[in-house]
């Protein structure tokens, strides 16, 4: 008679949601609160720094700085990604978030705009892994049923970061003239990063990916933490390792079935990143050139951060209810439906409402994508292929200031014409991914050797 075994997501199943997954969700929520403090810090920081450098508005050195962290993720997202699927989550999971609070230091105390500009590229760099390390750690120690809502609560966190730099820009703004606060501004922000790097080291690596790696003690070890954790029990039975993922390997990201589904997100994550950061890196000095004082600015811009979590709210409904590509696409149509009517917008009323309808749909949208991407790839590519296509929004990111700068030179039907066409495709190809992973185990194989779940 054959001895039982155990399989990676029944494991997971059986250890249950409880204690360990709040905890796991909170130390990576931290993180990811302090990444988006600081990728959208230069916003925040520019007219401080251009008082303190004399950069023009519009000009190529601002371009430049706001392109700076964007292009360290770029970098970032590719390598940690990879880097993460060979020697494990939480050895990443550590470098990252550590060099992340370094460079971020060292961009406060930089002596001039040079300095500054490589601090910025480094601290892309480190929290560029953040993204492929944190989804993946949090999608494999999820149960199945609630995983979806869990990685949309990750991203949520995103308007907790950015509720806490608006609030922070706001208050020193008050406090201190803008050619000192910014140093304030960018030391404070690497507070948080320190702060969860601190409670990070008690986690255990993932399992799934500790499996895959040869090591079935720690994968046992780690998944018995976990249900010690909720109170559960796992039996004792030693785990099954899945053959077919031994074979699977990076360059089949570009391959067949796969490279498809790779391509189809790469353009969807191009897309959103391109219309949300072009949008959003330029809003404040937008709303400066509108006649706002920079008090009055950044209240706006803390009101607006505030309008994205019933955003997220939806979103983790939906992802659950409705299923993660409708969800996705529909929030990226109503996203171009808002860019169409911020462009319409006349008065301060009408550009405020415009802004807040934008920001609840393109946070929604960002919720399933994050909830969305761990799923469509196999275990052992898993951060490889997050990182991929993270970096490829980076790309895009890179590139938005430049696009976005428009909305201060005259040309805001442009600008908004491009980002209202960005979102419209992205959503044409998160529709034509064409399955749905909602309720489904995490794949450990290539798409195509099992049934795909289209409308699961």
């Amino acid at each position: 008679m054959t001895a039982p075994t155990l399989t990676i997501d029944d494991a997971v199943n059986r250890a249950g949601l409880g204690p360990f997954q709040w905890r796991l969700l909170a130390i990576c929520g931290l993180t990811w609160a302090a990444d988006a403090m600081e990728v959208l810090l230069m916003g925040f920081a520019l007219p401080g720094i251009s008082a303190a450098f004399g950069l023009e508005r519009g000009s190529a050195d601002a371009t430049l700085l706001l392109t700076a962290t964007f292009a360290g993720m770029l970098v970032g997202a590719w390598f940690w990604g990879a880097l993460a699927d060979r020697i494990g989550r939480r050895r990443v999971f550590l470098t990252t978030v550590s060099l992340g609070v370094v460079f971020g230091l060292l961009g406060a105390f930089a002596p001039n705009l040079g300095v500054l500009v490589v601090a910025r590229v480094l601290t892309g760099f480190a929290i560029g892994g953040t993204l492929p390390v944190d989804y993946a750690m949090m999608a494999e120690f999820v149960p199945t049923a609630r995983r979806g809502r869990f990685l949309v609560y990750l991203e949520s966190f995103w308007a907790v970061g950015t509720v806490a730099v608006a609030a922070l820009a706001w208050g020193l703004s008050a406090a201190l003239p803008p050619e000192e606060g910014w140093h304030w501004l960018l030391g404070l922000a690497a507070v948080p990063g320190l702060v969860g790097l601190l409670a990070r080291l008690g986690l255990p690596d993932s399992p799934r990916s500790l499996l895959l790696r040869g090591d079935a003690g720690q994968a046992r070890a780690a998944l018995d933490q976990v249900a010690r954790a909720n109170g559960r029990e796992l039996p004792d039975w030693p785990l099954a390792v899945p053959e077919a993922a031994a074979r699977t390997r990076p360059a089949d990201l570009l391959r067949g079935a796969l490279g498809r589904r790779t391509a189809l997100l790469a353009v969807t994550w191009f897309g959103l990143s391109l219309g949300y950061y072009g949008i959003f890196t330029w809003l404040p000095s937008y709303l400066r050139a509108q006649g706002l004082d920079l008090g009055a600015t950044y209240r706006t811009t803390l009101l607006l951060a505030l309008a994205q979590l019933p955003g997220y709210a939806l979103s983790a409904y939906l992802v659950e209810r409705a299923g993660r590509r409708v969800t996705l696409a529909g929030f990226l149509l109503l996203s171009a439906a808002g860019v169409a009517l911020f462009l319409l917008a006349s008065g301060a009323t009408g550009v405020l409402g415009t802004s807040a309808l934008l920001s609840f749909a393109l946070l929604g949208a960002w919720g399933a994508l994050y909830a969305y991407t761990p799923e469509l790839f196999p275990t052992a590519v898993r951060t490889t292929g997050v990182g991929f296509v993270s970096g490829v929004a980076r790309l895009a990111s890179v590139l938005s200031p430049s696009v976005g700068a428009l909305l201060l030179t005259g040309q805001l039907g442009v600008a908004l014409a491009v980002f209202a066409a960005c979102f419209l495709v992205a959503a044409a190809c998160a529709w034509a991914i064409g399955v749905e992973t909602r309720g489904q185990a995490l794949p450990d194989e290539l798409p195509g050797t099992l049934a795909d779940r289209v409308g699961a």
